[in-house]
């Protein structure tokens, strides 16, 4: 082989290898984003949410009362969602979770937590 040759096998090697990642990709449409309590309330059994507020208090159980400028909906955080984050009942968070419809009661069961 032409040394031309040697220097073009791996040159194209790389080309394929660059086609072949910028083609590869995910969802590029609009993103969900949060919504309020009230309108939480109405969602379906297992609806993905997103919820901006506060954690009011501790409820037992690893339930807490959450609330935005619309109302109040009981929250269940599991100990490992939490992690090292600490708040008070003064700031501001983001939940997101999903609705969990049981009776007459409806909760979200958090995935994650943030401080905003």
């Amino acid at each position: 082989m032409t040394k031309t040759k040697l220097f073009l096998i791996p040159v194209l090697f790389a080309l394929i290898t660059l086609s072949l990642s910028a083609q590869q990709g995910g969802f590029r449409g609009p993103s969900v984003g949060p919504i309020t309590v009230a309108e939480a309330l109405n969602l379906r059994d297992d609806a993905p949410v997103i919820l901006r507020g506060r954690v009011l208090r501790f409820l037992g159980n690893e339930r807490y009362l959450f609330a935005d400028d619309t109302g109040t909906i009981t929250v269940e955080i599991k100990r490992r969602i939490w992690g090292t984050l600490s708040i008070d009942e003064n700031d501001i968070v983001e939940i997101s979770g999903e609705i969990e419809r049981n009776r007459n009661r409806v909760e979200v069961e958090v995935d994650s937590i943030r401080k905003i």
